[in-house]
Formats: structure tokens, sequence, C-alpha cells
């Protein structure tokens, strides 16, 4: 049986493998397996975690449980967010008000004074800097949100990636991210320049090279990478 054929079930109690449970077991909630066939459950002792023969990971007891990232899964236990590795061990010493999933061996904190920054596989900071908002990195690269209201792009290293300020802000998907501005959403490459001088109300990211938006009149149209209109959706 391989893991990747397990699915939930529909009310979110139960797994599926070939139209039955594998398991025989009922929780109170569960979320998906995840590399390398691990998955969150919880019933009435508490949450945690599942290998992909149905049998728990380890004796610890949460109040959450996520799925494994890059070999860890944030958890919840007294209010304290943390993460532990696959034998339920914690993988460092401290705790955050919340965290997120490790990405690229990187992860998303907020701590105490309710400021974000990231942290490495050992729950150390990266950088010194520290924000208002920092989302998950992608190829390198995450959005923050500085002190003054801005969002940028930042890399590893906590640096900046251009000079340029957004009133908010994407990922990079194949060299190009949304970002907004007093005008509305726009693409920008990575430098921060923007591809067009059109503004919209929203705008997607790009799908091989085309991206549906919406004007501010409530139109969808799809442009290209030079914002020329190829369709307008009625």
């Amino acid at each position: 049986m391989n893991w990747k054929d397990i699915t939930v079930s529909d009310d979110g109690t139960h797994f599926n493998f070939d139209g039955s449970d594998p398991f025989n077991r009922q929780f109170l909630e569960i979320l998906k397996f995840h590399e390398p066939g691990i998955a969150p459950v919880k019933d009435q002792t508490g949450a945690y975690h599942i290998d992909s023969s149905g049998l728990d990971l380890y004796s610890n007891r949460y109040e959450r449980t996520f799925g494994f990232y890059c070999q860890r899964a944030a958890i919840v236990q007294n209010g304290h967010w943390f993460h532990i590795d696959h034998k339920g061990n914690r993988a460092y010493n401290q705790s955050f008000n919340w965290v997120g999933n490790f990405q690229e061996n990187l992860c998303t904190i907020r701590n105490e004074q309710q400021v974000y920054f990231h942290i490495g596989l050992d729950g150390k900071k990266i950088y010194p800097e520290e924000f208002l908002y920092a989302g998950d990195f992608k190829d390198g690269i995450a959005c923050v949100k500085n002190h003054e209201g801005f969002f940028k792009h930042i890399d590893y290293r906590g640096e900046f990636l251009n000079n340029k300020t957004f009133l908010d802000l994407g990922v990079f998907h194949k060299n190009y991210a949304t970002s907004k501005d007093e005008r509305g959403w726009y693409h920008i490459d990575r430098k921060g320049n923007e591809l067009y001088s059109e503004r919209y109300a929203m705008v997607e990211p790009f799908y091989n090279g085309q991206s549906l938006v919406e004007t501010h009149a409530g139109l969808k149209r799809v442009i290209n990478e030079e914002g020329i209109l190829l369709l307008q959706i009625l």
C-alpha cells in the first residue's frame, strides 16, 4: 500500500484506500499523509501522528498536530507552538506564539512580542531583523511587512531583494510576483519593476505566460506578461 494513495474520508474521521478503511480506526479529525508517509490525527487521547501502517508514531499527545515538512511538524501544546521530529521529540527548546510549516528548511514564526521572523531547523533566527509579518520562503525569497507598514521581498540572509516597497506583495512564480500600490494590483520582475502600467482589483500569478485579472469595474480578463489583453471573459 502506497501512502500517497491513502485519502481522507469525506467526514474527516478515517482514511480510505481502494474503497475501504485500511487501518479500521476512527478519529475525531485527521489530515492527509505527508512525506515520508505520516499523517496528523486526533482522538479522545489528544493529537498525534500515525505512520502509513496506521500505527502511532510516538506516545506523546498534543492539543494540535500538523503535517511534516522538511522532517518537522508544527505542534501546539498548552498554547505554545513548536516543531517535533519523526520520533515526537522537540526539534529545539524554545516555543513561540505561532509557527508555520518549514519550507526550504526555513520557517516563519511569531513570538510573544507579536513580531515575525524566520528560523532554521534548529529553531534559531536566520537573521537579526523582525517584521510585522513574514511569509514562507519560495525559491529563496519571502515576503515581509516592515514596521513602516510596507511589503518587501527578502532573501535567506534577511536582505532586501531590491529597494522597492509595496502595499501588498506575493511570492515570485516563474520570475514574476503579484504586487499592489495605491492604484491597485499588477505584476513585477525580480528588480521590483512593473511589467505594465495598468492596475487591477485582482491579479493571479502567471500560468504558462498568462494571468487572470479583474478590473476595478469587475470585469475578468486574461493578459500576457507584457500586460496585453488576450481575452475578455464575460
